[in-house]
């Protein structure tokens, strides 16, 4: 795979769907972890922990793996139910093993008409253990577009790689398979596309910086930081699209943002986002879709 360098005063206006200024994507990550696994490693579970100690990977690390759960059991619903009585949707990444293991959140999220991303099979298998085995990458790909075709009743259109650890081989095993966009790239407010043997697919940027785990765990931000943090992020975007379309990313995960003390940040967000006008709440497959009939625009 390669992607050209062109930086943005060198692209031409990205115009979005009705003279939109800003899309907004935000994100909740449904993830699930197998509470074990084999060998005395320590066990990266996909994603920081909230006691930082490691456990060989055969011992169950039971503070961290119910304080991941809590996200599954309480804080996914809290958040789910905050966002529908503001009228926002979500854009859900998922494992397989979520949609196996953990239906009624995928059912949830199906009900509302919600986009679903797949994400990894188990949120601790990270393709990175795969760099120079294209065969097993593939194997864990297809093992996990099986399972969300099951489950969602139709073929997958983009990923995410949990931990956002994907290899130089990902883009092209997933064009191979059809897929139309990519979300592991964080190197834009626009999309573009990555140029791979099978054809090109639209990178569609996730965030780190923008990401709960950034500004509640990494940087301490207090409840009312983190929503000055985000209504200065979106203000930012929504100025500078009126030259050329941006992205809003937001990265939320149910176990870090579903906690009773952290509704009033996003209440007080999502109230000032929805009071501007020409913003497109939409999902990366909508924009995947548009941008591929409309990159000659932007990017040649």
């Amino acid at each position: 795979m390669h992607y050209p360098w062109v930086p943005l005063p060198k692209r031409q206006p990205l115009r979005w769907p009705g003279g939109k200024k800003l899309a907004v994507i935000i994100t909740m990550n449904c993830e699930y972890w197998d509470l074990t696994r084999e060998g005395t490693e320590p066990n990266y579970a996909g994603g920081p922990p909230m006691l930082p100690d490691p456990l060989p990977g055969n011992v169950a690390d039971f503070p961290n793996f119910t304080w991941r759960e809590y996200g599954q059991r309480v804080g996914v619903w809290r958040m789910f139910k905050l966002f529908e009585e503001m009228g926002v949707p979500f854009s859900c990444t998922a494992n397989a093993k979520t949609m196996l293991e953990r239906p009624e959140i995928i059912e949830h999220a199906m009900a509302r008409g919600w986009e679903i991303v797949p994400h990894n099979y188990e949120q601790g298998e990270l393709l990175t253990r795969y760099t120079f085995d294209m065969d097993k990458e593939r194997e864990l790909i297809d093992a996990t577009l099986k399972v969300y075709e099951q489950v969602v009743g139709r073929k997958a259109k983009g990923w995410l790689s949990s931990s956002l650890r994907s290899t130089p081989n990902t883009p092209d095993i997933l064009t191979e398979r059809g897929l139309k966009f990519f979300c592991d790239y964080m190197n834009d407010e626009q999309p573009y596309l990555i140029h791979t043997p099978t054809g090109p697919i639209v990178n569609v940027p996730y965030t780190i910086e923008v990401n709960d785990f950034t500004f509640f765990h990494r940087r301490a931000m207090t409840t009312w930081d983190a929503a000055r943090m985000l209504k200065d992020q979106f203000d930012e975007l929504y100025r500078e699209g009126a030259e050329t379309g941006r992205i809003m990313s937001v990265g939320l995960h149910p176990h870090v943002s579903g906690h009773p003390h952290r509704m009033p940040c996003f209440r007080e967000f999502l109230a000032h986002a929805k009071s501007h006008p020409d913003v497109w709440w939409t999902t990366r497959e909508e924009i995947a879709e548009w941008y591929m009939d409309n990159h000659q625009s932007h990017i040649a």
